[in-house]
């Protein structure tokens, strides 16, 4: 098997048949298999999966049990030399799959890549960031760019060219290509697992630095290109809800990666930002 598809779908059962149509009229001379991993969505999409495409390997979970968990579902049993983590509500051109696995195939330092994304205006859809610090983070929880939007061009890489390739520290986890062979070359480990202290948001970041860690390598590519519809699943997540899954992880990635003080700061500040009882708990607990 060349690549093995993994789509982790929650309520946006439109937006998946419309990924699943749009992946079976790919062009190329390679093999690919799909895998659906659904987190317990109320609107159908399991069954309209079951339904429509009998020829996709569906996993319905019976709860949401996030992304990296449920991503790591379908890439145990996944045997592509390229796995690719495909949000649901993205649509692949005839030519992205076999674009981008051309691309991969020659360029095989790159243990991660990404392609071009764009939304349906057909603006790039800005994606690689610098692996988080402290500063623009801080500035983040603060919401400082509110005001002031330079202070994060720097780890938004404001300046970054996407007609180019580059190594670069991270992509979106939208569209997501891991070189499983050179993956495991560089790890020793049977497969490429997501942390799954991460239910959302980080993950894709931590696996990235993961890799660095390692010695491989994270690139961007516009070889290929992919529509992106932008968090069709996230934007039905109450504000507040997402607040609570960024505080989470963010926290969680820099207890793993990044030194205690660093962790710590972030951690009243989150505090001081959800309000003066939350900022008290810190110190009773």
């Amino acid at each position: 098997m060349d690549l093995s598809i993994i789509i982790v779908s929650w309520n946006v059962k439109d937006k998946l048949r419309e990924n699943l149509s749009a992946l079976y009229k790919s062009e190329g001379d390679f093999k690919f298999d799909i895998f659906v991993v659904d987190n317990n969505s109320s609107d159908g999409s399991a069954t309209m999966v079951a339904a429509e495409f009998p020829n996709v390997r569906l996993i319905a979970n019976s709860e949401n049990l996030g992304f990296a968990k449920a991503n790591n579902q379908a890439i145990k049993p996944a045997a592509g030399k390229f796995v690719l983590l495909l949000n649901p509500d993205m649509r692949v051109r005839p030519d992205t799959l076999k674009n981008i696995l051309a691309w991969a195939e020659n360029n095989q330092r790159a243990t991660v890549c990404g392609c071009k994304l764009v939304n349906e205006k057909g603006d790039i859809v800005k994606q690689v960031r610098r692996f988080p610090r402290l500063w623009d983070q801080l500035m983040i929880v603060l919401k400082v760019p509110h005001i002031f939007p330079s202070v994060v061009n720097g780890y938004l890489e404001s300046r970054f060219d996407y007609n180019q390739a580059a190594k670069v520290d991270s992509i979106r986890g939208a569209f997501f290509l891991i070189n499983y062979e050179q993956y495991k070359k560089i790890s020793g480990l049977d497969k490429p697992f997501l942390d799954e202290r991460y239910f959302i948001w980080f993950e894709e970041v931590d696996f990235c630095r993961e890799v660095y860690k390692l010695g491989g390598e994270v690139w961007y590519t516009p070889a290929a290109e992919c529509l992106d519809y932008v968090g069709a699943s996230f934007n039905q997540v109450k504000l507040g809800q997402k607040q609570k899954y960024v505080s989470e992880s963010m926290l969680k990635y820099f207890e793993k990666w990044e030194k205690r003080w660093e962790y710590i700061i972030l951690k009243i500040s989150w505090k001081i930002m959800e309000g003066p009882l939350a900022f008290m708990r810190i110190f009773v607990k």
